[in-house]
């Protein structure tokens, strides 16, 4: 597929306190340009929550409270995440959560549409045994040499999750084709449905 005739894409992940519902600890978004991943211009925030840290989340993305004791709090950081998502698309591994989590920090902000790559690769790659992000990295034999940090922290999954998308668009002739397999139900950008034939 010509990626240049894709609208802006960035992929974004977040990771959270393990409160529910979860108070943002980072924050990473990275612009597709040119059909590759642009670290050049990507964005990513630590974030002091206003709730601690729990400990099972800790040891999941490594963020601790001490780590982050001396972040900046989410309504200094939430400008300039804003601004960088604009209106554009956005993309993420099993995307519902991430949109979610990031439209509760964001209440005025809307993508363009939501690609999800877990729902893309199931179409994409039917009968596997699993979609977990490592299982389809470890399937697509991903090359994450260059990937920022390391699993599980917003800046590599989402480095991780712009390298499956790609892979994964290889597959579809357009655009169009591609966000018909890559959006959930209800989300942002999602065509509209056919009319159906009125008989008079």
């Amino acid at each position: 597929m010509n990626t240049s005739t894709w609208p802006e894409l960035l992929v974004v992940d977040v990771e959270g306190n393990g409160a529910n519902p979860p108070d943002l600890v980072e924050v990473a978004a990275l612009p597709i340009r040119q059909g590759r991943p642009d670290t050049s211009t990507a964005g990513a925030w630590l974030v002091r929550p206003p709730i601690a840290v729990s400990p099972f989340a800790a040891r999941i993305h490594g963020l601790t409270n001490a780590v982050l004791a001396n972040e900046p709090t989410w309504d200094t950081v939430a400008p300039d995440v804003a601004k960088l998502l604009g209106e554009a698309w956005i993309c993420a591994h099993n995307a519902h959560v991430d949109y979610r989590v990031l439209s509760r920090h964001l209440p005025n902000w809307r993508p363009a549409g939501v690609i999800d790559t877990l729902r893309l690769a199931k179409a994409t790659w039917q009968g596997l045994p699993s979609y977990t992000l490592d299982a389809l990295i470890a399937h697509a034999e991903l090359d994450l040499t260059q990937a920022p940090a390391q699993r599980h922290r917003a800046t590599f999954d989402a480095y991780a999750a712009s390298c499956l998308f790609l892979a994964l668009a290889d597959n579809y002739p357009t655009w169009e084709a591609l966000i018909t397999a890559a959006i959930p139900p209800g989300m942002p950008g999602a065509p509209e449905p056919e009319p159906e034939d009125t008989l008079f």
